[in-house]
Order: structure tokens, then C-alpha cells, then sequence
């Protein structure tokens, strides 16, 4: 019934009792905890009355029993900032960073965020700000995707009101540059689906090598290309 991209989405969300899907598009997602007991009340939001009308199509028995409520909104405004478990899909990795920290906005006590580019700029964002990264990966469905998925800092930890952004700007990131770039999930557990990228990125750079290029560009490519080779080598962590 749903394509791959949206069954791997699925399959990372686990029972809780607030559920919020923020820019919910067709509200699949929110349909699969709903119709399987999942979670007791749902939020489905987004941006575009038109948009979130799409999920109110489909969910609308539920919005009916009074189990899942639609939000017209920006980001995770007026979204209770207790909700158990928040998804964030199909949004570029800067925009689901600007949702999480602009006004209105926090990290959620959970969360599965599915950035469509831009991860590595979403994990320094989460990571500055106290967040546990679980789960981390790439997979393919037509086209590659990463998802990440973690927590807000625990109770033993700070939480992200209890630094300045000052004091998290400085922090020190617990990743490695590759780490960051790419996930640590995929580095250790170095999935078919990530080392295809891989292939995939490599053969991108031999393609732009077999052009004309200056002697910079040809430098920065070959150079980019080694990288992408030694992580594939597994050399680079």
C-alpha cells in the first residue's frame, strides 16, 4: 500500500501517546499509527490549508472520533512541545533544522526527522543542542534518503533550554567529520544501500574528471573523490 520510502518511516515509529506528523502531506504515516493502535492522539500539520487538506481526506474518521487533530501551521507552532513522538519527512535538512529552532520550535522528546538534503547540516543542529542520535541510515527508494532518529537530551544530561546558544555553538561535536557527513550508523554498519551511494558519488566525480576542467577544479574533484573512496574502504570513519 505505501511505497518504500514511507513503510522504512513507518517502521522506525513505536507506540506512544502523542503522535505529531509536522508537513504530514498525505498523512500516511499518521493513518499507519492511528489504524495499528499506535498512539492514543494524533497531530497532523502543515502549512498549506491545501496540503493538509490531503490528510484530512484520509484521516478524516479519525479527526471524526476526536483521536487526531489537523494544525495549519509553521513548523511545530502551536504543537505541544510534550508530544512523545514527532516525525518530520520529505523537508530539506536546513528547513527541519529551522522548524526545530526557530520560535515555536524545540526538539522533540522524540523523533524520526527524514531530511531529503542537507543531513549533515540536521545532525550538527541536533547534535549542538543536547540531542541523542539512535539511528542513523541511508536508504534507497528510487533515489537516496537518510532518516535519523533520537531524542532530546535525557534527564541526565542538559536539557536545550539549560545552555546559552552561546555555550552550544562552542560545544565540542562528539562526531567525526565523516561521522557527520554521513551517519554513524552508516559507517559502522556500512549497509548495501550506503555503499551503493557511495559507488554512485564516486562515479559522479569520475564523470566530471573526464571533462575539461582546470587545474583547481580537477584538484578539488580528485581530492573529494579519494575521500569518498576511503570511506567506502572503510579507512575513513
Amino acid at each position: 500500500m505505501y511505497s518504500k520510502r514511507i513503510e522504512t518511516l513507518c517502521s522506525l515509529l513505536f507506540p506512544v501517546d502523542t503522535f505529531a506528523d509536522i508537513g504530514c502531506d498525505h498523512g500516511y504515516c499518521t493513518e499507519y499509527m492511528l489504524r495499528g493502535g499506535l498512539c492514543r492522539q494524533a497531530t497532523v500539520t502543515d502549512i498549506s490549508a491545501e496540503c493538509l487538506q490531503k490528510a484530512e481526506t484520509l484521516l478524516w474518521e479519525y479527526i471524526a472520533k476526536g483521536v487526531c487533530t489537523p494544525l495549519c501551521t509553521d513548523g511545530l507552532r502551536g504543537v505541544d512541545k510534550n508530544t512523545d513522538l514527532v516525525l518530520i519527512a520529505g523537508m530539506g535538512g536546513m528547513e527541519i533544522s529551522h522548524i526545530l529552532t526557530e520560535e515555536g520550535g524545540f526538539i522533540p522528546k522524540s523523533f524520526v526527522l527524514q531530511p531529503m538534503r542537507d543531513a549533515a547540516y540536521l545532525r550538527e543542529v541536533l547534535l549542538r543542542r543536547g540531542a541523542r542520535i539512535e539511528r542513523d541510515f541511508t536508504f534507497a527508494d528510487g533515489k537516496f534518503y537518510d532518516v535519523i532518529v533520537g531524542r532530546a537530551a535525557d534527564d541526565n544530561g542538559e536539557g536545550e533550554g539549560d545552555r546559552s546558544e552561546k555555550n552550544k555553538a562552542e560545544a565540542a561535536l562528539p562526531y567525526s567529520r565523516a561521522e557527520l557527513e554521513f551517519g554513524r550508523e552508516n559507517l559502522s554498519l556500512r549497509g548495501g544501500d550506503f555503499l551503493a551511494y557511495l559507488r554512485g558519488e564516486i562515479e559522479k566525480k569520475d564523470n566530471v574528471l573526464a571533462r575539461p576542467l582546470s587545474e583547481r577544479a580537477r584538484r578539488e574533484v580528485t581530492e573529494r573523490k579519494e575521500y569518498l573512496q576511503g570511506v567506502l574502504a572503510g579507512e575513513i570513519k
